[in-house]
């Protein structure tokens, strides 16, 4: 075991993972005071007491979606990760053979400053850049490519889909954006009548793992089978999707290895690096340009609101001249929203933050009922800037008392993302 920003985590190589078997997340016993908060906010159950001391742990790994809400809810510091690659990941720097691409996603961005004294939220992409090259990466390339692409590719899907209503082969509405792993695991276990209505996108690291290997390859001038891929991510289950079996899409696996903002961290420290002296510096041109849409993916509404602004043109054949479509912003688990589209009309959408308050909405699409075009889904409250890879808030370790006020104050204080 090795605690890497107040977390403690076991080293793993990746080829020796079977995701479907491994415990992303558990409960370390002898530290375990039996408080219950992880039970609490656990959407699916899969962490119970298993003793008379209250004593819990995640049961099995199929019934844990790997949102790592027990770990960064946990006022002692009990739960653990199961995996990590940050040894093989500083092996393959080192190796002259092997090109590392670093692939940090949008939320990564607004809470690795935590980790170096700034405030909750600061914007730290330009230094993370550069730190990433500092380290050794070969090829600095962005999730934010990729999560415009997914906006174009989801947007227009849900465009066709609208547009198919009342023909023989029309796709079921609503349709159900498709970029967060928990979410993904969770309809797959509990919902699997309802996959048809899910996007067909891949996440944006789905996308970016074999680019990556492909077209990247060529800008970097190395055989694909050389090309080392790091997903950088904000979220734990995330290490869930890049081990997923099929994800090799461009001939060899797509993601080699996953960490999460904390580990980010820990390697730069490790590496001696002042974070803080660090010029901005820009990813890659190729495979790191993006748009604001893009940026806000992380926030709860950040994915609604950008595939609507596509939606919305293409539907309406009128340029959008505010492109900030507020209704669907969210705090709140679960918000509903209606947008006017002129030359079409009113198109319903929902957006939900933590897996247990999908339940009544599922149903009531399980049961034709459903009102809405569009709904987004996060397994994280307030999205991915509060995801369980993320730095731990240290309100929420201080006390049970401080714990209990961190968490019911957390939605007022998120991470933003611009």
């Amino acid at each position: 075991m090795r605690e890497m920003e107040g977390v403690f985590y076991q080293s793993t190589a990746s080829g020796a993972i079977d995701p479907d078997k491994t415990y992303f997340v558990q409960v370390d016993l002898d530290k375990c005071q039996g408080c219950g908060a992880c039970e609490e906010v656990c959407g699916t159950g899969a962490i119970q007491s298993i003793n008379d001391e209250n004593k819990h742990q995640v049961v099995d790994p199929v019934a844990c979606m790997n949102c790592g809400q027990c770990l960064t809810n946990c006022p002692f510091g009990a739960v653990y990760e199961g995996v990590s690659f940050v040894d093989e990941i500083f092996e393959k720097i080192k190796d002259p053979n092997t090109v590392v691409v670093s692939m940090p996603a949008p939320a990564v961005r607004y809470g690795l400053g935590e980790c170096f004294g700034y405030s909750t939220g600061t914007y730290v992409g330009g230094k993370m850049h550069a730190a990433l090259r500092k380290l050794g990466f070969d090829l600095i390339f962005d999730n934010e490519w990729t999560a415009d692409v997914t906006i174009m590719e989801e947007g227009t899907e849900l465009v066709q889909r609208v547009k198919e209503q009342g023909t023989p082969d029309a796709r079921p509405l609503p349709q159900f954006t498709s970029c967060c792993p928990a979410w993904i695991k969770f309809a797959e276990t509990f919902y699997p009548d309802l996959l048809p209505n899910m996007s067909s996108c891949k996440s944006p690291i789905a996308m970016l793992g074999p680019l990556s290997k492909t077209y990247g390859a060529e800008v970097g001038k190395a055989e694909p089978k050389n090309i080392y891929t790091v997903s950088i991510m904000p979220c734990i289950a995330k290490k869930f999707e890049g081990l997923r079996h099929e994800m090799d899409a461009s001939g060899f696996r797509d993601i080699d290895a996953t960490i999460n903002t904390r580990e980010l961290a820990y390697m730069i420290k490790k590496a001696g690096i002042d974070f803080k002296s660090l010029p901005n510096e820009k990813p890659n041109r190729e495979l790191g340009e993006s748009t604001g849409g893009a940026t806000i993916f992380g926030c709860s509404g950040g994915v609604m609101e950008a595939a609507l602004r596509l939606g919305y043109e293409v539907l309406s054949g009128e340029k959008l001249t505010n492109p900030y479509i507020k209704a669907v912003r969210a705090q709140e688990g679960v918000k509903e929203a209606a947008v006017d589209i002129p030359n079409f009309g009113q198109v319903k959408v929902c957006v939900i933050s933590g897996l247990a308050n999908t339940i009544p909405v599922l149903e009531q699409v399980r049961q034709g009922k459903s009102p809405y075009a569009f709904i987004e889904v996060m397994a994280c409250p307030g999205g991915c800037v509060n995801g369980g890879g993320q730095p731990i808030d240290p309100d929420i370790r201080a006390s049970l008392f401080s714990n209990t006020i961190a968490r019911i104050n957390r939605r007022f204080r998120m991470r933003s993302m611009a």
